[in-house]
């Protein structure tokens, strides 16, 4: 087991939340690197985080009150300001010099909450992802969330492995068995920061999520293009046009394609927080088309969670259980020996200097 199962990258962003999840004055308790953080939007409209434990007897303070842009602890009245930075002891007029709680760097962009656990001094927003479509009206999507009982690592995997689509998602989002057999990656790219793979697919049958909301007839050529950055996101171009006109040399006249953006933000070392949405670029004046295929990708998600969870089931019975690795494993390992040089890396540059 290498160290990217042993641990979590630090200074890097995560997703903490969905902006949808911070309206109405939620104090939102989430558990983030095995650490508890709440997240609320305050008076001012800036997105606060603190660490969920109020300095003085550790009650939560996600079961307080949001004053304006700061919080008070409801157990002894203690209040806190953004930067985590305690501003009231009710009865008590001086207040000890550094008592407080941790504040983490936060960044809101494209819909997203993005959150720094590590080092808040090597927090530099320039290094968050940008996903345009988020924020493009000429795409349209669902954002939503999703638990999962597994290491994030594990869905990973799934993720960079596009053979179990034939058999894990045979009715939803796979289509058939076939796609195993006759789909080929053309092009995988090994990057210092994850990697890229191209795969084509031709003449085959619509998969089910797409026939729901594309009733024209005739077969498809299928492409998809996935890209999985450290520590786990994943974005994936799909495209389907008409069987045999050419997509491959770049005529997609008639084609349809969509958007696909996933985050994995470990919760603890066994369960890990999902952000995702599935957006398409047609018909666009229709929301049941969003519906339809949220409800669609959630099917299928529901199979791969299935699948994951019982892995996860598997390795906490026996720890010692080893995977063996077959052909279609090459993304998923470069990405996991990628993790686990950048953990050890991060860990080295924190060892005292030897004498």
């Amino acid at each position: 087991m290498g160290p990217e199962t042993q641990g979590f990258l630090q200074n890097c962003w995560y997703v903490a939340a969905w902006d949808y999840e911070l309206i109405d004055g939620r104090l939102l308790a989430r558990t983030i690197l095995e650490k508890p953080v709440i997240l609320y939007r305050g008076d001012s409209e800036r997105v606060v985080a603190l660490d969920n434990r109020c300095c003085h007897r550790g009650a939560k303070l996600s079961n307080g009150r949001r004053e304006g842009d700061d919080i008070r602890c409801m157990y002894h009245g203690l209040k806190f300001d953004p930067s985590g930075k305690c501003i009231q002891i009710p009865g008590q007029d001086n207040i000890p010099k550094g008592l407080g709680v941790r504040s983490y760097p936060i960044v809101e962009k494209q819909h997203l909450i993005w959150i720094w656990m590590g080092d808040a001094t090597k927090a530099d927003p320039s290094k968050i992802l940008d996903f345009d479509y988020l924020s493009d009206p000429n795409w349209r999507g669902k954002p939503d969330y999703m638990h999962y009982d597994a290491n994030y690592l594990l869905i990973v995997d799934n993720l960079s492995d596009f053979a179990h689509l034939a058999f894990v998602h045979a009715k939803t989002l796979g289509g058939s068995e076939e796609y195993a057999y006759k789909s080929k990656p053309t092009a995988i790219e090994r990057l210092d920061d994850g990697f890229r793979v191209e795969r084509w697919h031709f003449n085959a049958d619509k998969p089910p999520f797409h026939k729901k909301v594309d009733r024209t007839e005739g077969r498809v050529d299928r492409r998809n293009i996935a890209r999985m950055y450290v520590p786990g996101i994943f974005f994936m171009e799909t495209l389907f046009a008409p069987a045999g006109q050419g997509a491959e040399k770049g005529n997609l006249a008639g084609a349809k394609q969509y958007r696909n953006c996933q985050f994995f933000t470990p919760e603890t070392k066994r369960s890990t927080h999902f952000f995702w949405d599935y957006l398409h670029d047609y018909e666009l004046s229709d929301p049941n088309i969003a519906l339809s295929l949220n409800k669609s990708m959630i099917e299928g998600f529901l199979e791969d969670k299935f699948i994951i969870e019982g892995q996860q089931q598997v390795l906490d019975a026996d720890p010692n259980f080893k995977m063996n690795a077959i052909v279609a494993d090459a993304p998923l390992a470069h990405f996991r020996r990628t993790l686990g040089r950048l953990i050890d890396a991060e860990r080295a540059s924190l060892q005292p200097a030897a004498a």
